[in-house]
């Protein structure tokens, strides 16, 4: 039986039906959930769920492992783990295409420096953290953007438990994550497509509504709200730059949209009042 299966079975074996909303019952031999319960929680079949977890299916599909981790109540780390076996499960090979940028230009970088201390920072395509002003580093370090070895704005918006309370316009925010992100699927980004299969299992449900829905092109320009922990609510005016490069990074900048906001800012950057003027209310 490869590792795939045996964590499914395991996994299914200490869950218990009162957990999954199921009642116990009294004649229950089976510890945990049964085959059949998993299956019709998940929506496939009790035939598919043994091939799975007897090791006879080496390729399910991340639509198949998110249902699988929302019937069984999988925990964030544990549906990561859960989208690394099943990818070592199929031998999973790099798509296809350009790889998304790794790098950004020392000029652009020069850039990021000059725009201290405004929160401004640099991602690829697929919504990965490239670069970053000190002022962003501050404003979005504490509640946790920046954790792991390469930050990824759309993983966190969706995996974080976090980044609800951060994000009071959570909705929206994540409706324009996945804007963007369709945006590149749609012209059959393999990579986009590779982050989509690891958000359905990471995410799950979440996500996967969210990409279900109809969506407009991403939005360039407007106010976000976020709640740093020790500043509380601040209003952040930001607009995208498109970086003139075949590697078709942007670059976010932000700015206070309120006056109180302008002092938080101030406050975390460790400047005078003033450094960061509140964007007028017409721009």
């Amino acid at each position: 039986m490869h590792e795939l299966g045996q964590f499914l079975r395991a996994r299914r074996e200490g869950t218990t039906p009162e957990s999954v909303g199921l009642p116990s019952g009294v004649r229950r031999r089976t510890p945990g959930l049964r085959r059949s319960e998993v299956a019709t929680l998940a929506g496939v079949s009790v035939e598919y769920l043994t091939r799975l977890e007897q090791g006879r299916d080496h390729n399910p599909s991340a639509q198949v492992l998110g249902a699988l981790a929302d019937a069984l109540r999988f925990t964030a780390a544990e549906r990561v783990h859960l989208r690394y076996l099943g990818k070592a499960s199929a031998g999973m090979i790099c798509p296809n295409g350009s790889s998304p940028a790794v790098e950004v230009r020392p000029t652009v970088r020069a850039l990021l420096e000059r725009l201290e201390p405004a929160p401004a920072v640099v991602l690829n395509r697929l919504g990965y953290v490239l670069a970053h002003t000190v002022g962003y580093e501050r404003l979005v370090g504490p509640i946790g953007v920046l954790d792991g070895h390469w930050p990824n704005l759309i993983r966190f918006t969706f995996a974080d438990p976090e980044a609800r309370s951060a994000y009071p316009d959570w909705e929206r925010v994540a409706a324009e994550h996945v804007a963007q992100l369709k945006s590149e699927v749609r012209r059959g980004d393999q990579h986009a497509l590779e982050l989509v299969d690891d958000l359905i299992v990471i995410a799950g449900t979440a996500f996967t509504e969210r990409m279900e829905r109809p969506s407009g092109p991403p939005t360039r320009t407007g106010v976000d709200r976020l709640v740093h922990p020790q500043e509380g609510e601040l209003r952040l005016a930001y607009e995208t730059l498109d970086l003139p490069d075949a590697d078709e990074q942007r670059l976010i900048v932000y700015l206070p949209a309120d006056e109180a906001t302008s002092a938080a800012l101030d406050r975390l950057a460790g400047r005078r009042p003033g450094a960061l003027r509140a964007v007028p209310r017409s721009a």
